[in-house]
């Protein structure tokens, strides 16, 4: 008879309690029950039951037995993304227990395991395979897979998520590479277990040819420690450690290093660095970082970091619509040989409060800023003795209050006239500074007001264009030279602070005198994703008292123009720009960026031209290019380059490229360095890098399919 006719739906209770979840569902073009104890299912049989659904072409169930005798092809999915292929099968009623002949495992579409005979066992749990051919990668007619394990048997523990191979061979392209009487690993479905992790070869000038072995230990199921044992021909040997404990509220994690090298002559060097995250109560949250290091060339000999300066800090902040607080303490390490800890203030402690609030009677909105800051330098010398214009002993201490206004009133013309304010008082203590020591008072206001003329208009296209001119006109008061500068020596002028009241980043300086600032913002966007952007402006002066530098654009009575520019097409590419530039429109400042994102490739470029200038630390000229590329070769085949060149001495600067091939079952990475540049912690150094890791064990990615060819 036939199935669309039939549609005949049996339930079979496989002589289990009576539940409605412990049922089976049979469906099934012809059913022929035997003497009352036997049925037969013949012709597209299909089995649901407790989430598993078994495809068949015969089956036999025999109720004094309890057991199914199945003939295929047959297909049995247990629900959680893996399958069973055979082509005989003789099952308990559960289908949880039994022998598979000519089966194949298939673990989450991504693992198979072929084998002569598969049985299953203990209600599912353990699958046991027999004379094993184990790959992820695809397997065409007439050639070996890229790689595959030939073992003698498997065992797959669905509870652990493990694999256990007994006489595994490995083989490339069908190659026999080595042998392993017993290995382990993680099947498709586990994320985390204890065991290796993938090797990595690396070459490196300063270290010589190196191998790192990483195994990692699951501690629970929050908590893990990744060993490293990193050997190299030239540097020694490296013992490598990361920890890392996710909490209810937060998350850490410890890194460490300890070497014992060649590289110089101390003993065993090293490096500790920490991080972490917790929620603590009344929303606030804690976040701290920190690091120490055995001598300043440790982290960039083995490729850790190229820093010259380390910083340790904890900070804990809060952060809502109208409030922000934040406590942080900061210790500061100097790797650099012509500047040592005495001279650096190695201990900061800030506090912050700042709220914003209705303006009341005055209306507009107001805001309140409280804030306190104090550093510490080891020295207790009294003088500029390093020629870097800093007292080399000087301890500060600052405590400031801050209270501004704003109010806006828009005319029926779109007119909008602004008016604000700003007073500000600070409390200095300094000490071991000859020409600044002692206490003392400053207090500080600004006035300003403003006038914005948005005009907008509207395309039948759904674009849309903005318009708006500014004339902003700010007075304050001379500037006060009785307090070190520490915290505002690099002033950037950009489209960010073009109208804001003062420029200075830190609290030590503030903008004075009467200065006018003028420009314009532009707009213009439509419904495919394209904008585009511009701010121009300038700022006049009446005096400019001499508070900024020549490199940052603000110095005389009229500063440079600028002019900034950002374009998206909503595609993939997007540009940013920024430009500085004298009364003969000469760049004194050029930053700019372009990214380019297509389906099989990318690109990005940086520019950066900024003139000397020893108030920012910097004695000559920089301008630089930076290049990144990637390009997908094919499906498979992937290459990066990226290179950064210094236009004024033609030199690079640094450079590097990589290779990667990925597929489905194979991902091998290779990349080439090159530092050019030296300073007193950093050296030139080429390295090389080689990594092969073999996919479908573990969570981890999966590639592009091979298609095979016929």
């Amino acid at each position: 008879m036939l199935r669309a006719a039939l549609l005949l739906v049996i339930t079979i209770l496989l002589a289990l309690p009576a539940r409605a979840q412990d049922s089976a569902t049979l469906l099934a073009d012809r059913l022929i029950l035997v003497g009352g104890n036997t049925l037969i299912a013949e012709g597209k049989v299909e089995i649901f039951y407790q989430g598993q659904h078994l495809t068949a072409a015969r089956l036999v169930f025999d109720a004094d037995s309890n057991r199914l005798t199945i003939e295929g092809p047959i297909q049995i999915d247990d629900g959680r993304g893996n399958l069973l292929l055979a082509d005989q099968a003789d099952l308990s009623a559960d289908l949880t227990e039994g022998i598979l002949t000519s089966a194949r495992l298939v673990l989450q579409d991504r693992l198979q395991l072929a084998a002569a005979e598969v049985q299953r066992s203990q209600g599912g749990r353990f699958t046991g395979l027999v004379r094993v051919v184990a790959s992820a990668c695809q397997v065409c007619a007439g050639r070996a897979p890229l790689w595959e394990i030939r073992a003698k048997s498997v065992l797959h523990d669905a509870e652990e998520q493990q694999l256990y191979f007994s006489g595994a061979q490995m083989r490339f392209a069908g190659v026999p590479i080595f042998y392993l009487p017993r290995l382990r690993l993680p099947d498709p479905t586990l994320d985390r277990a204890t065991g290796f992790l993938i090797p990595r070869l690396s070459s490196s000038t300063s270290t010589g040819i190196g191998f790192r072995l990483p195994y990692f230990i699951a501690i629970g199921p929050s908590r893990d420690l990744t060993v490293t044992p990193f050997f190299t021909t030239k540097a020694g040997r490296t013992l490598n450690l990361r920890y890392r404990e996710a909490l209810r509220k937060g998350d850490y994690m410890i890194t460490a290093a300890f070497s014992q090298d060649q590289l110089t002559s101390g003993p065993i060097r090293g490096y500790l660095e920490g991080e972490g995250t917790l929620s603590m109560p009344l929303g606030f949250t804690l976040n701290a970082n920190g690091i120490l290091v055995s001598d300043s060339t440790y982290l960039s000999d083995y490729g850790i970091s190229d820093a010259d300066r380390l910083d340790s800090r904890a900070t804990l902040s809060r952060t809502k619509r109208n409030e922000y607080i934040l406590a942080q303490a900061i210790g500061y390490q100097s790797l650099r040989a012509d500047e040592g800890d005495g001279t650096l203030p190695v201990g900061v402690a800030d506090l912050i409060f700042h709220r914003r609030f209705s303006g009341g009677p005055l209306g507009g909105q107001g805001g309140f800023l409280l804030e306190a800051h104090s550093h510490y330098r080891p020295s207790d010398e009294t003088a500029d003795l390093d020629g870097d214009g800093i007292a080399d002993g000087r301890d500060l201490s600052r405590l400031s209050f801050a209270a501004d206004w704003r109010r806006n009133w828009i005319f029926d013309n779109g007119l909008i006239l602004a008016t604000m304010g700003e007073v500000s008082a600070d409390y200095y203590s300094i000490s071991q500074d000859a020409l600044f020591a002692g206490s003392r008072w400053r207090t500080n206001g600004i006035l300003a007001s403003e006038l914005r003329l948005p005009l907008v208009k509207g395309g039948a296209d759904g674009a849309s264009q903005m318009i708006e001119p500014v004339l902003q006109v700010v007075l304050a008061p001379r500037p006060d030279l009785t307090v070190p500068n520490e915290d505002s020596d690099l002033v950037e002028f950009d489209e960010g602070n073009l109208f804001e009241l003062n420029r200075f980043p830190g609290s030590d300086v503030r903008e004075a005198g009467l200065h006018v600032n003028l420009g314009g913002n532009y707009l213009y966007q439509n419904d495919q994703g394209f904008s585009l952007g511009m701010t121009a402006g300038r700022v006049f002066r009446l005096d400019d008292f001499g508070q900024f530098s020549e490199a940052s654009g603000l110095s005389g009575k009229h500063s440079d123009w600028l002019l900034a520019l950002s374009v998206k097409d909503g595609k993939g590419l997007a540009f940013t720009g920024r430009l500085l530039a004298d009364d003969g429109f000469a760049p004194d400042k050029i930053e700019m960026r372009f990214d380019l994102t297509r389906e099989s490739y990318a690109m990005a470029i940086g520019l950066t031209d900024l003139a000397a200038d020893p108030a920012e630390s910097r004695t000559t000229d920089t301008r630089e290019i930076v290049l990144n590329g990637q390009l997908d070769l094919t499906d498979n085949w992937t290459a990066r380059a990226d290179t950064r060149y210094d236009l004024i001495e033609y030199d690079p600067v640094s450079t590097g490229a990589g290779l990667v091939f990925l597929n489905e079952c194979l991902k091998v990475d290779l990349s080439v360095s090159r530092r050019f540049t030296s300073s007193t912690s950093v050296r030139p150094a080429t390295d090389f890098g080689l990594s092969v890791e073999l996919l479908g064990f573990g969570g981890g990615q999966s590639g592009p399919s091979k298609q095979c060819r016929k």
